[in-house]
């Protein structure tokens, strides 16, 4: 390969994105992944784009959120979403995947591309010229993090919580049902342990009042609240939250249960199963304990437990402009979770956006700024906004798009329109951006 013209730092997955969309727009592309000669507290694989939390992409449906944003990423060449269509693993409504066989996949693509340099390395100091896309993630090495620091100022430090994985062998299938939430998806998409009221207070007491494991910097974000720290907030906050009964009915019984777990599969096989929103900071024998009160977990066996970690973001409304460029520096941009997105695809789409508009900034034009109609362009608009003051990471959702002209009381509607208008929007801008 020739002399590199692009350095991107981090291969999570909004690196890969970035490196794939260059590499294929013809740029030659060092991409440098620490991986596997240093890992950070929360991987351990050496493939690029691990998933180290969930691994659900969350809602497909185009009038969700989630949905709409990645339908807005698949017309703006999305990696990750190719692959995940060969990795997916059912899930109901949601797009979820086998982690191994998807960070697999990704890995491959990566190494195929002819134009992308990949270097087995840590980078510790920020690259002095030259364009760089720095997507190191939420759990940069603390070389390169303060390497950011002397550039940016100190970003700030919170803890990541992740649910535990159990085999699905070791449920008690007499005491769950399959079923998806409002029959959406596939019946059998979904692993449903219901808790009837004197189960489900007893669980509730044994939860707030277990011990957790020690951290350090703790400031937990709504985004991924541990369990027993959203119990705490009163008996019923886990029945309104991950724990909600509404649109499933127990065939046992022919009621709503009172409260109730629903389980994922972790792979495409079926032999691993996610605590879907089981988030949690409880030590390892205590998550043992209190979740094998719930009746159909009573003999879980659990193959990771969940646990909590350190992740950096920047206060970017300070420091980016909506194209991702550091204000402090240009040339340099920033991409994924340490620019203060949250979720999988909300990192992806940041690095398809900062790669797009590195190759753009190489053909002399300027950067893309999508209409802040778009889930896209209102999640960028969101992290370079300078009069947000308190600045905390953000995923995709319809509260950071400007309302319709005309209100619509129904909200499934008013999310149908919304999205709409999104898709239109960004046809639109792309359209007008190709003929100039």
């Amino acid at each position: 390969m020739q002399d590199v013209q692009v350095h991107v730092i981090g291969g999570g997955f909004a690196g890969v994105e970035a490196a794939v969309l260059l590499a294929r727009g013809g740029i030659r592309v060092r991409l440098s992944e620490m991986k596997p000669l240093r890992f950070s507290p929360a991987h351990s694989s050496a493939e690029l784009a691990e998933l180290v939390c969930s691994n659900s992409f969350k809602a497909v449906r185009t009038e969700s959120a989630a949905g709409l944003l990645k339908e807005e990423m698949r017309r703006l060449g999305s990696l990750c979403l190719q692959v995940a269509a060969r990795a997916q693993v059912p899930a109901g409504g949601a797009l979820a995947v086998d982690r191994g066989e998807f960070s697999r996949l990704i890995t491959q693509a990566v190494e195929a591309e002819p134009n992308i340099r990949l270097c087995r390395e840590e980078i510790t100091r920020l690259p002095e010229e030259g364009l760089v896309i720095v997507a190191a993630g939420p759990l940069a090495s603390e070389a390169l993090s303060g390497s950011i620091a002397a550039l940016c100022g100190e970003g700030l430090r919170f803890y990541d919580a992740a649910a535990p994985i159990i085999t699905a062998e070791s449920v008690d299938k007499s005491r769950a049902f399959t079923a998806s939430r409002y029959d959406r998806g596939g019946e059998e998409d979904y692993l449903n342990c219901p808790l009837e009221l004197e189960a489900y207070e007893a669980f509730w007491e044994a939860l707030v009042s277990a011990e957790r494991a020690r951290t350090h910097e703790f400031d937990v974000y709504e985004g991924c609240m541990p369990i027993e720290v959203l119990a705490a907030r009163g008996k019923d906050a886990i029945r309104y939250g991950p724990m909600k009964p509404v649109g499933l009915r127990d065939p046992a019984t022919g009621k709503r249960p009172w409260a109730l777990l629903q389980l994922r599969r972790e792979n495409r096989a079926g032999s691993l199963y996610n605590l879907v929103g089981f988030q949690t900071n409880l030590k390892f024998g205590e998550q043992r304990r209190v979740f094998s009160m719930i009746p159909a977990l009573r003999r879980a066996e659990f193959v990771r437990y969940g646990v909590m970690h350190r992740n950096t973001f920047l206060d970017a409304p300070r420091l980016l402009d909506a194209d991702l460029q550091c204000r402090r520096r240009r040339g340099l941009y920033f991409a994924g979770q340490i620019t203060g997105v949250e979720g999988y695809m909300e990192s992806a789409a940041s690095g398809l956006l900062a790669g797009r508009n590195v190759l753009r900034a190489l053909q002399g034009k300027a950067p893309l700024r999508l209409p802040p109609t778009t889930m896209l362009g209102a999640l960028c608009r969101y992290s370079s906004d300078k009069t947000i003051t308190n600045f905390q990471p953000m995923g995709a959702n319809f509260g950071l798009l400007p309302p319709l002209a005309a209100h619509i009381r129904d909200k499934r509607q008013r999310y149908e329109a919304l999205a709409a208008r999104a898709i239109a929007d960004l046809n639109r801008y792309l359209s007008e951006e190709e003929e100039r």
